[in-house]
């Protein structure tokens, strides 16, 4: 399964420096960081949120896609505090099929699913970082910045960094 044709005109059509990282097939960011050999840190997970906003903002359930490191874990008090929402959690894969989004296709690129992205700031302590290009084989590394600046994402501070405990 290479990587989404959607992924890869988009980062094109915004003129970005990328390049296809093809590797075993892996289900977690912590499984591609082993795969790699890279360091949790410059691993983004992205995640799909769900949002229940104030009348102000979108009345109802709001959907965005937030990327932090593999290495951390969304506090989803201080996600709900940053979006000023009524409650916010993590949506489950039955969401995502509503959103026309497969198991293992969530991507980084919130244009592509027409949603909003959330960076979080922990991100940016890498240069460059590892995504998922909406494949389990592929990922695509480019720089912060331009995932930042492509996505015209919000910066956010909601994650929390864990120990992760190697496997054996």
């Amino acid at each position: 399964m290479a990587i989404s044709k959607k992924v890869l005109t988009h980062l094109k059509v915004g003129k970005v420096k990328f390049d296809i990282v093809e590797h075993r097939k892996v289900y977690t960011a912590y499984d591609l960081a082993q795969t790699l050999g890279e360091k949790l840190e410059k691993i983004g997970k992205a995640l799909l949120i769900e949002a229940e906003l104030p009348k102000v903002q979108k009345k109802g359930k709001n959907y965005f896609v937030l990327v932090l490191p593999a290495s951390y874990r969304v506090d989803l008090q201080k996600l709900k505090k940053e979006l000023k929402a009524k409650r916010a959690s993590l949506s489950p894969e039955r969401v995502m099929k509503k959103l026309g989004i497969k198991a293992g296709e969530l991507t980084p690129f919130g244009a592509i699913h027409k949603l909003e992205v959330l960076l979080d700031k922990g991100l940016l302590k890498a240069k460059d970082v590892f995504l998922s290009g909406g494949s389990l084989t592929d990922s695509v590394r480019l720089k912060v910045k331009d995932l930042h600046k492509l996505e015209k994402a919000r910066l956010v501070s909601v994650g929390k960094k864990v120990k992760v405990k190697k496997r054996k």
